[in-house]
């Protein structure tokens, strides 16, 4: 008995050096929480995350769009390529030099940001609104220009080698300077984000994939006949329409460069205008992308 007795008391020492919150839990005070109707105390609800930044989520999504764009893109990349220097190549027997050959080389030049940023992503967004993968985008905790953005730079980038070797090539051909090629630099991702914006939001407001598809076609197309045609060859109702094209003053850009002493001036007024206009046309991406994940 003596022992049972003891043994008991060895429990109750040990037990007693145990803290009590081990067992019952933390003791609740009435900042921790607040009292229901039953007289028991609620847990506080706990904070939200703070929403993610513009720049890291647009940097995010354009890597990701960027690494599996890759592998599918570049054949697409080599077709766009081939297509301007086989136009440059057709027009050479038509046009000898001066500024028509200046307008044919630019505008070829510019078709290949064409050919990816515009008629591409509208099919990928056509595809990514009939698919259902808006859903996965809007269940992402990134703003919504982020996606927009990034998808449209990630397609933009493409174009960069093509370009470079068209008006290269074009130069060549045509006995053109190379001195002033460096207003790629500017006039690829300003042509680039105007047209993205444009096809980004072709493909978010077409109803139909088909549609989306025929779009960007359509847009590619008028790309190439009012951007290689030289201006002044163009009737006036269809001069109207090559103003309002986003890529016509990147076209117009990179043709000024061409001349011996090109005006800078009318050259930075035309990738100012390029710029408004890609602004505008990725705001427009942007709302189109709003509109259709909450539909």
């Amino acid at each position: 008995m003596r022992g049972r007795a003891g043994s008991e008391q060895e429990q109750r020492q040990v037990t007693s050096i145990v803290p009590a919150q081990a067992v019952t839990g933390p003791v609740r005070t009435a900042d921790d929480g607040r009292a229901g109707r039953d007289g028991q105390e609620e847990a506080a609800p706990a904070p939200l995350a703070p929403g993610a930044r513009l720049f890291p989520s647009l940097a995010a999504v354009y890597r990701a769009q960027l690494s599996r764009a890759r592998v599918a893109r570049i054949p697409l990349l080599f077709v766009a390529t081939f297509q301007s220097v086989g136009i440059m190549v057709l027009m050479r027997g038509v046009v000898d030099g001066g500024s028509e050959a200046r307008a044919v080389v630019a505008g070829s030049s510019v078709l290949v940001v064409a050919f990816v940023a515009l008629n591409l992503l509208a099919q990928y967004f056509g595809q990514l609104r009939a698919g259902g993968g808006l859903d996965h985008y809007a269940t992402l905790p990134v703003p919504p220009a982020a996606v927009v953005l990034g998808a449209a730079g990630a397609y933009a980038s493409f174009t960069v080698p093509g370009t470079i070797v068209t008006a290269v090539a074009g130069s060549v051909l045509f006995g053109l300077p190379l001195t002033h090629l460096w207003v790629l630099v500017a006039v690829i991702p300003l042509s680039g984000a105007a047209l993205s914006g444009l096809g980004a939001a072709m493909g978010l407001l077409a109803p139909r994939q088909e549609l989306a598809t025929l779009l960007g076609q359509l847009g590619m197309s008028a790309a190439l006949l009012l951007g290689v045609l030289p201006a002044d060859r163009l009737p006036g109702p269809i001069g109207w329409a090559r103003d309002l094209l986003p890529s016509t003053y990147g076209v117009e850009a990179l043709s000024r460069s061409f001349d011996a002493h090109p005006d800078w001036a009318v050259v930075a007024l035309d990738l100012a205008v390029c710029a408004v206009v890609g602004v505008l046309s990725l705001a427009a991406a942007t709302w189109a992308y709003r509109r259709a994940a909450v539909r």
